[in-house]
């Protein structure tokens, strides 16, 4: 499974207002794991920066004057994310925009690159309801670091929001592991069609039944006590 964690900084809130993306960064995670493909790059907006805005993230037009525009890294943009689910903290937020500047440059919006979005935000209040979710709390709930966060950049913003899904989604996976597993063929199969195969049955190890136990108690810790198996397990 391809994923790509996506978000981007602009020079205001409302892309319906003439506000444009001026910084985008992408990372790649494939089946869970984070991989070493990065996109990222600053943009030359054409415009000024609202002074809320740069308060947030620092960044000035003088700095920006000589990147490139968002036509001009489209295509590579495209390129890498095509195919993949997007994970975006306040997804409509950066799929607005997104979806404005391709509009810009000629293109087609994102739904038609990418199968879906997963709004980390919207997961956050399931999971948290009525406590603040945005990615410095999130941050501090789930121990990651993100001390190095003095103002927002939409690079070291992906690189943490992908440990915060990844700690959010816990425990969501196969239990019957990756698929990697090695399996001995325990049915014997009698002649004769009339005859049923005789079913051999093999027992959890020892050390198989202590990762069972641990792993609901990181989705119990995960879900903030709501695993369900794990207190019928107390119970039983």
């Amino acid at each position: 499974m391809r994923q790509i964690v996506l978000d981007t900084e602009t020079t205001g809130l409302d892309p319906k207002q003439g506000h444009r993306v001026i910084e985008l960064a992408a990372i790649e995670l494939c089946n869970r794991k984070v991989s070493e493909r990065r996109f990222h790059r600053y943009l030359n907006p054409e415009r000024a920066i609202d002074a809320g805005a740069a308060e947030v993230h620092g960044l000035t037009v003088e700095r920006l004057q000589d990147e490139p525009k968002f036509a001009e890294i489209a295509p590579a943009l495209l390129e890498f994310i095509s195919g993949a689910e997007l994970i975006i903290h306040n997804a409509p937020f950066d799929v607005g925009f997104l979806n404005k500047e391709l509009e810009l440059a000629g293109l087609p919006p994102l739904t038609n690159h990418c199968p879906s979005v997963i709004d980390t935000l919207k997961l956050a209040k399931e999971l948290h309801p009525g406590k603040k979710n945005n990615l410095n709390a999130l941050c501090d709930r789930y121990q990651i670091d993100n001390s190095n966060r003095t103002l927002h950049g939409a690079l070291l913003d992906t690189e943490l929001l992908a440990e915060v899904y990844l700690s959010m989604t816990r425990g969501q996976e196969s239990l019957l592991g990756d698929g990697n597993e090695e399996w001995e063929e325990k049915i014997s199969i009698p002649a004769g069609d009339a005859l049923r195969p005789a079913l051999h049955i093999v027992l959890a190890s020892a050390e198989e039944n202590a990762q069972h136990a641990q792993q609901l108690r990181d989705i119990d810790k995960a879900s903030k006590g709501a695993c369900l198996w794990q207190q019928l397990e107390m119970q039983g």
